[in-house]
């Protein structure tokens, strides 16, 4: 998971009144901790074939490394989050790992294969999606991609339910030693007014999805890009949170994925 660096939100006096004090920032992007690193706080350690759709992106680029999650959803194709192949020029995906460092095997892919939405905007962290194209993958018990979410269901907004967010790196806003293992930890998904009240309506959006974090339990630095899962269907992409911390108690936000099912089809030929 990669390191979070603070957006600066500098937008004009006419959109002054949308914008909260709050800026969001994304988990790749904190620097809180001097580490390119980061993991779900206080969650759960996986077990192996949990989350057999989970991979790790190790991206490299002109300003260094840094670490995401993604999602299989076919075996040529990996959905994760604009902010992470921003300014990449390579990934190198990590398949079937619970222990970060062993996975099953890795693929390399350069940035002529990502497909990142056209109209993302760092700024608003609008349309923070992309799509990665691999070499095939044979699935198995420890790799296999997860169901996107089906076309009715687009107008579902999933308040009240609770969702899964996976996810490697650090423990909590201070810890510095990288996780050994796949966290994860359960979310419950919030009304996108309570977020706008932390982050604006200029920036939570009806695209995005939002969770509460109590007792510390949160997407934290280096889950950027990782999957929100509910009952086995993809619902968010890791986005952003508070730039006062993974364990504040602010909401954490997703890209939602139902806004963006023609755009992955269209894409990629996957659906439902």
């Amino acid at each position: 998971m990669k390191v979070f660096v603070f957006l600066v939100l500098a937008i004009a006096s006419a959109s002054a009144g949308l914008l909260s004090q709050t800026a969001p920032v994304h988990p790749r992007d904190r620097t809180i901790v001097p580490s390119i690193n980061g993991r779900i706080t206080n969650g759960n350690n996986a077990v192996a074939n949990q989350f057999p759709y989970q991979v790790g992106l190790s991206f490299t680029g002109s300003e260094g490394s840094w670490w995401c999650g993604g999602s299989i959803i076919d075996n040529s194709w990996v959905l994760t989050a604009a902010h992470c192949t921003s300014g990449a020029s390579s990934v190198t995906i990590y398949y079937g790992a619970t222990v970060r460092t062993s996975p099953q095997f890795t693929h390399t892919v350069s940035s002529k294969d990502f497909i990142q939405h056209v109209n993302y905007i760092s700024l608003t962290v609008r349309n923070d999606i992309s799509l990665i194209k691999t070499p095939a993958v044979t699935f198995s018990a420890s790799i296999n991609k997860i169901a996107l979410p089906a076309i009715a269901s687009s107008y579902s907004t999933y308040v009240g339910q609770t969702a899964v967010a996976s996810g490697w790196g650090l423990t909590s806003d201070e810890a510095t030693a990288v996780a050994r293992d796949l966290q994860f930890t359960d979310l419950t998904v919030i009304e996108n007014s309570v977020c706008q009240k932390a982050f604006s309506s200029l920036i939570v959006t009806s695209r995005v999805i939002c969770v509460a974090t109590p007792k510390g339990t949160s997407t934290c630095q280096g889950d950027s890009g990782g999957p929100l899962a509910l009952d086995g269907t993809l619902i968010g992409i890791t986005s952003f949170g508070s730039p006062d911390g993974c364990e504040v108690g602010e909401p954490a936000a997703f890209t939602r994925v139902t806004s963006y099912l023609e755009w992955i089809k269209s894409n990629s030929g996957v659906s439902d």
